[in-house]
């Protein structure tokens, strides 16, 4: 063990998951990645990994213990993984539904309980939960993602009120259209949904972002490690929106 604090990333096999992982191991912290899939990592970036269903309280609750026995103890914990799909609510399946909220809401809530169980007894650590933009507004298409995105500010700014006396920070991210495989398979179904082309679809992405460009997954992971730092010391139950101003329009 060192002294590095350590830093615990959900969904950290790819895409905003990775550039997280990434950014929090160039800014000093030993990074942990729970995710179902093998991490794509160059050497180095991370001081672990665990095969983790974050919908498995038994596999999560398993996992932190091993982290906070064999690494360190958890400073950081980034609750990033997610599913989504897509389909107008009418043609919506209950599968769907489940799934999302199962991943995207009930991840969330059991790798949150399970490091508060050693953060507050410590009174200090920091949660970061990835929401979206679609937890900012409507958006047709992924009402049940959205829901579930939804429903992660309302965990992050309940959770935050009720551990704040305990020195813990809870915070969210809200990333608009990230450039990621998640997003390459939504081009796809909306593209069919809409009658579009996946290209026309992408270009209509950026005509929404005032800053005029599509997002990478570099520009969610510097907004984490922000909030993962003692820059941030005073914010908590914070939703950041990180959309080039896309929620805006």
């Amino acid at each position: 063990m060192t002294d590095q604090p350590v830093a615990i990333v959900t969904g950290a096999s790819q895409g905003i998951g990775a550039a997280i992982a990434c950014r929090l191991a160039q800014g000093g912290h030993r990074v942990v990645a729970f995710d179902i899939d093998e991490p794509d990592q160059k050497p180095g970036h991370l001081a672990g990994f665990h095969r983790v269903d974050v919908t498995a309280a038994a596999e999560v609750r398993a996992a932190m213990a091993a982290v906070e026995r064999d690494t360190g103890p958890v400073q950081v914990l980034c609750n990033n993984a997610g599913v989504s799909t897509m389909r107008p609510v009418a043609e919506l399946t209950e599968a769907e539904w489940d799934a999302n909220f199962a991943v995207n809401v009930k991840g969330v809530f059991l790798c949150t309980q399970a490091v508060l169980e050693h953060m507050l007894p410590r009174r200090a650590g920091t949660i970061i939960n990835t929401a979206s933009m679609a937890g900012l507004r409507g958006v047709p298409l992924l009402a049940h993602y959205a829901a579930s995105k939804w429903a992660v500010i309302g965990f992050t700014k309940s959770v935050a009120i009720e551990v704040a006396p305990y020195g813990v920070r809870v915070n969210a991210v809200c990333p608009g259209y990230v450039r990621t495989s998640m997003q390459e398979r939504e081009l796809i179904w909306e593209a069919e949904l809409r009658a579009m082309t996946p290209a026309g679809v992408l270009a209509e992405y950026i005509r929404m972002t005032p800053l005029g460009r599509i997002e990478e997954p570099a520009d969610v992971a510097d907004a984490v490690a922000f909030l993962a730092s003692d820059a941030s010391r005073f914010l908590t139950g914070v939703a950041l929106p990180v959309t080039g101003g896309a929620d805006l329009l």
